[in-house]
């Protein structure tokens, strides 16, 4: 009898302890309560989403940066304007929106707001960097950690991949072309870097050049600007004062002809080596770093709008 009494009492314990276990009980160091098969699966499910293998690369996640709740001063908000993103906690996130950018609709820009941009001389298949040293604290590299994240508005995740630089850091790619951001944009939604060389363009979704180019290089998918009514126009490259500015309808003579070196304008606008339209023309639709790329350097005496 009193055997059997202990066997019972032991039974009853250990069956207690079973289910205080399960049901998630007093863990003194601290740990997860233990969880289901199940709910472990599913968790990992859930995981795998977007997500490489662990240590192969960053993580692709749906939605902005603010709706995953990233943490305040990281990834593209740690970014200094215009500086390469070196901190390792700016390096923690990057998010990819398709947006509108001056005259680039779509063009793809990140968590901050600022334009991203594409280098011709870049390969896409494989996927190359060719910009370093100098020319990398130019143009900043989009870079992101091992284990970071990159967040997707508006990008197919199919678009998204890195590769890795000579330095060893990863770069973000989009389409297979490394993207970067522009040292002189220093304000949300500027496109300074469109067209400078003839080489360097915003970035669409897809990877290929956003519309607005130098040229008239208005980008595959990208509808054309609309006609501008102003332009500014820059006596030197890359957006350099002195500057003057035209307004208005149809053919308006220049004040001060044949100094541009580069002009902004939203939209599109034909411009004319000599006066009252008339000589030489070229259509630009958007802003234009280095006119000496379209060949009108030091050679802009009217324009028309409309």
């Amino acid at each position: 009898m009193i055997r059997k009494r202990t066997a019972l009492i032991v039974s009853v314990a250990t069956a207690g302890a079973l289910l205080l276990s399960a049901c998630g009980g007093d863990n003194k160091d601290g740990s997860a309560p233990a969880t289901s098969a199940a709910a472990t699966a599913a968790g990992q499910g859930r995981a795998a989403v977007g997500s490489p293998p662990a240590g192969q690369g960053p993580s692709l996640l749906g939605g902005t940066a603010k709706s995953n709740n990233a943490r305040a001063k990281t990834g593209d908000w740690a970014n200094e304007p215009g500086k390469p993103a070196v901190k390792p906690e700016a390096q923690r996130w990057v998010q990819l929106s398709a947006s509108k950018a001056g005259a680039l609709n779509p063009v793809v820009v990140n968590g901050a707001g600022f334009t991203l941009y594409r280098f011709d001389e870049d390969s896409a298949n494989p996927s190359k960097s060719t910009c370093n040293g100098e020319c990398a604290s130019t143009w900043p590299p989009v870079v992101v950690a091992p284990g970071g994240k990159i967040f997707l508005d508006g990008v197919d995740r199919s678009k998204v991949g890195t590769v890795k630089r000579d330095d060893g850091t990863l770069q973000v790619t989009v389409g297979g072309r490394p993207v970067y951001r522009f040292g002189k944009d220093t304000k949300p939604g500027e496109t300074k870097g469109q067209g400078v060389g003839g080489t360097w363009f915003g970035v669409a979704p897809d990877g290929r050049k956003a519309g607005g180019g130098a040229g008239g290089n208005t980008g595959s998918g990208s509808p054309r600007p609309k006609p501008a009514t102003s332009v500014t126009l820059f006596d030197n490259r890359n957006f350099g004062d002195p500057s003057q500015g035209l307004s208005g309808k149809g053919c308006q003579n220049v004040a001060r002809d044949n100094v541009a070196s580069s002009l902004q304008v939203q939209g599109s606008l034909k411009i004319w080596s000599e006066r009252n339209c008339t000589g030489r023309s070229k259509v630009v639709n958007g802003d234009v770093a280095d006119l000496a790329t379209i060949g009108f350097d030091n050679d802009i005496s009217s324009v028309f709008f409309g």
